[in-house]
């Protein structure tokens, strides 16, 4: 895990960007979903909008213009719907395993690297990622992969496995609630270095049991972004 994480980290020495380059990173701020933030007690996070007006405030409170965080994050949202629910406490999904950048649908997304489109799917469980795009990635011998969850429809249209995409690229755009699994719209970025034979879809939140393995194959994401929370207010 070291060595793979040392490698992610010294891809790049400044930050890659997967949404617009031209916000400044000193307007990404923190959003804190964990079960430990206790003014989410008077959130009905079950409506994508009571947990949208949620977010934005935040973000508006600290003068950003995008939400970011959850890495490694335990989150008691995950209870609203039957896709992540288990009756044993330790198998309970529940802890995320990328980072969400919270903005407006149809924000555009760019690829943070060279790769191809490993494959692509629409994940239609309720709370699931909706439409999903996988890329894989060559650098130094060493292969991984890139998953960015919860963009629109369009996004798929027109992909072959295979295709060769480029740092910069635009490859999606982000999708609302009503396709996205019904959440406020966000990115879901996340890394994964073996994709255990998963075609447009990979585990993005996993239960207490399974957490060092996906820890394990799945770093953080902020090894590439580099984002930092800065004191805005």
């Amino acid at each position: 895990m070291e060595s793979f994480s040392n490698f992610l980290k010294e891809v790049s020495s400044e930050s890659l960007y997967v949404l617009n380059k031209e916000i400044p990173l000193i307007k990404y701020v923190p959003i804190n979903l964990s079960f430990k933030n206790t003014e989410l007690e008077a959130v009905d996070v079950s409506s994508s909008i009571a947990l949208g007006h949620f977010i934005y405030k935040a973000i508006k409170k600290q003068n950003g213009r995008i939400g970011f965080g959850g890495y490694n994050e335990k989150r008691t949202i995950y209870r609203r719907s039957n896709h992540f629910n288990s009756l044993d406490v330790e198998s309970e999904r529940n802890i995320h395993l990328g980072v969400d950048l919270w903005c407006e649908a149809e924000s555009k997304v760019y690829t943070p690297l060279d790769g191809t489109v490993h494959s692509f799917k629409n994940n239609m469980n309720d709370g699931d990622y909706g439409p999903t795009i996988i890329l894989k990635h060559l650098i130094d011998g060493i292969t991984f992969y890139t998953l960015y969850g919860h963009l629109s429809l369009k996004s798929l249209y027109n992909l072959a496995l295979g295709q060769k995409v480029f740092q910069g690229d635009c490859i999606a755009t982000l999708g609302n609630s009503s396709v996205n699994g019904d959440y406020p719209p966000h990115l879901h970025f996340q890394i994964i270095k073996d994709m255990q034979d998963f075609k447009g879809d990979y585990p993005g939140v996993c239960s207490k049991k399974d957490l060092d393995f996906f820890l394990e194959n799945c770093p953080d994401p902020n090894l590439l972004l580099k984002l930092k929370i800065f004191n805005t207010c």
